[in-house]
Formats: structure tokens, C-alpha cells, sequence
């Protein structure tokens, strides 16, 4: 029985996803994609019979994979960004390793990079930030209570707010119990991607920012002091590549 491969689309743009995941949805018999949220583009050329995964249930997609696999065939799971963030793999996995069915993950480039390309910015600067917080407002799906973004606002780490653009003054009321409400903001609609939309602004205005580029969906929230240094020369140097700094490739 052959194997399964779940892959990250990257973010949008079809030339970021990785040359192991490109060639196995060339070589594929069977793809499943998600369609409300993967670049059709990505798709183009391939000679795979296609299923768009967005009307499916989960069980569905776990029968297509399923009977395909016990058939021989070349199977792709295909997911947006990285597999890695909110990509639902971890359901589909279960259920296959119930059923036998070995299973392969080609990681890609998730949203919150391109974002982060796309903004020139580091999201880890010396002595200002060291740490990226990944997160999610609760909604429809809850998040533990230790990870609400009003306690995780207290580290004033840089952070990158995914699915939440919807809840956007719920967000902001949050983030303040921890952020200055002059932190820097961006907020970075659709990256990689033709209609691309990017926003900067402050926290205090988050809520206006958003409203005023008709933002609704598909975006990212970035916070922290950190993204000050792809708008101005902040000044700080990594001990990496400084003249006194001594290390195992540099005397």
C-alpha cells in the first residue's frame, strides 16, 4: 500500500511552495485541496483528478484518501501555508494511522513568513524581542484559558494573530491589557498573493485601520514593538556578524 502526502501550499503566491512539494503534485494521482483558502493557480497543469476539500466533512475526505491509497495511487493532501499552523492534519492523521494508511508531511511557507516578507521585517530583534508568539482569538473553536491573548498580551512579545481579523475589537481589547496602545500594528491581508493589502498603523487605531481597508477575512494581525525596525533605523546589531564578537568560524 502506498502512503499519503499532506503538503503545505505555501501562502499564496504558486512559486512558494517548496521543490519536494511541487513535484509530488506533479507526480500525483489524487489531490485534495483546500479550496476555499489555496491559490488555484498552484494547481495548473497537474494531471491528478482533483477534489476540492471545502463542501467536504471530514469523513469524506478521509474515504477519498482511504480507497485511493488502498488503490495504488499517488495521494496529496493539500493545504494551505504550513502544515504546521491551523491546518487540521492532526484529525486526518489520527484517522489514518487508525486505518493502517502511512502518511508523509512536506512542510511549506506559512502566511505569517510571507506576511513578514512582505512588511521587510524580522519578526526577532536584539533587545527588543527574542520571542514570536503564534496565536488565535477564541471563537468558534475555544483556546485554553492560559493562552487568551489578554495573558499572553503580559510577555509584550511580537506577535502574529492569525484567523482574528473578523473579531478585530475584541482583539484590540485584549492586546491592551498588556501592549501600550502605541505598539506598532500591521495587518497584512491575502500575503504573496495579486490582491494583496497591507496596513500599518498603532494599536489604539486597530480597530479603525482595519475598518477603513475593508479588511474582513484571510489576514494576519502583527504586534509588538519589533515591527518599528522595517519603518526606521532602530540601531540594534546582532553579536552575530560584530567585529568583537568571537565564535567557532570567525577568530
Amino acid at each position: 500500500m502506498s502512503k499519503l502526502y499532506f503538503i503545505g501550499a505555501g501562502p499564496g503566491d504558486p512559486e512558494l511552495i517548496t521543490l519536494k512539494g511541487r513535484k509530488l503534485l506533479d507526480e500525483a494521482d489524487l489531490i485534495i485541496y483546500a479550496g476555499s483558502l489555496v491559490n488555484p493557480d498552484i494547481l495548473s497543469g497537474v494531471k491528478a483528478e482533483i477534489h476540492n476539500s471545502a463542501s467536504l466533512t471530514l469523513d469524506d475526505t478521509i474515504s477519498l484518501m482511504t480507497h485511493a491509497v488502498q488503490d495504488g495511487k499517488l495521494v496529496v493532501r493539500l493545504h494551505t501555508g504550513d502544515t504546521s499552523f491551523y491546518s487540521a492534519i492532526s484529525e486526518q492523521i489520527e484517522r489514518l494511522r487508525a486505518l493502517g494508511i502511512g502518511y508523509e508531511v512536506v512542510p511549506g511557507v506559512s502566511s505569517a513568513m510571507a506576511g513578514a516578507a512582505v512588511l521587510g521585517q524580522e519578526l526577532t530583534i536584539p533587545e527588543i524581542s527574542q520571542t514570536v508568539i503564534f496565536t488565535r482569538i477564541e471563537g468558534r473553536t475555544p483556546v485554553p484559558d492560559s493562552e487568551k491573548l489578554s495573558s499572553l498580551a503580559q510577555h509584550r512579545a511580537t506577535m502574529v494573530i492569525f484567523l482574528s481579523v473578523g473579531m478585530v475589537e475584541k482583539v484590540k481589547n485584549e492586546l491592551l491589557a498588556g501592549y501600550p496602545a502605541d505598539t506598532p500594528v500591521a495587518i497584512v491581508e491575502k500575503a504573496s498573493w495579486p490582491q494583496q493589502k497591507i496596513v500599518r498603523g498603532v494599536l489604539k487605531d486597530l480597530v479603525e485601520l482595519v475598518k477603513n481597508a475593508d479588511i474582513t477575512k484571510t489576514a494576519l494581525i502583527y504586534v509588538g514593538d519589533s515591527l518599528k525596525a522595517s519603518v526606521s533605523s532602530l540601531g540594534k546589531e546582532s553579536k552575530l556578524y560584530n567585529k568583537d564578537f568571537k565564535h567557532g568560524y570567525r577568530k
